[in-house]
């Protein structure tokens, strides 16, 4: 592989694990955001928010699947070309369906942020399925 490539693929790990931080940022802001929605603090200290129980297994289970997120911010930019590339698509397939279906929509700032983070999810899915084979 010559250094033309080698930093063709640097810029597109350090694009990638970028894309990865600003889906985070933009989930923790929402999170935050929800905080300052009266009913949810009340729905919080009764343990049962949106109808859901909130157990210590699912806490568990959504830091679990938020892992992936985060993993990809250091993956992007340590794994090989082809992993790399696989790693995006699956991750950003698996966050996107995870975002969808648990996402929850309460309020105008939700719609919103999930909006963001669909869209910067489909922007990975995409720019890693373009990622060319270098050929050395």
């Amino acid at each position: 592989m010559n250094s033309e490539h080698k930093i063709f693929d640097l810029e597109r790990k350090a694009t990638l694990s970028t894309l990865w931080i600003f889906v985070l940022l933009n989930l923790i802001f929402r999170d935050l955001h929800e905080l300052f929605r009266p009913e949810l603090l009340g729905e919080m200290m009764t343990g049962i928010v949106n109808g859901t129980v909130i157990t210590e297994g699912l806490l568990l289970g959504f830091g679990m699947l938020l892992e992936i997120p985060i993993a990809m911010v250091l993956l992007s930019r340590v794994l090989s070309y082809s992993l790399n590339r696989w790693a995006n698509i699956i991750a950003g397939i698996v966050t996107l369906v995870i975002f969808v279906v648990f996402g929850g929509v309460n309020d105008l700032d939700d719609m919103f942020f999930l909006t963001v983070e669909v869209a910067a999810l489909i922007v990975i899915i995409v720019y890693a399925w373009k990622w060319p084979k270098h050929v050395s």
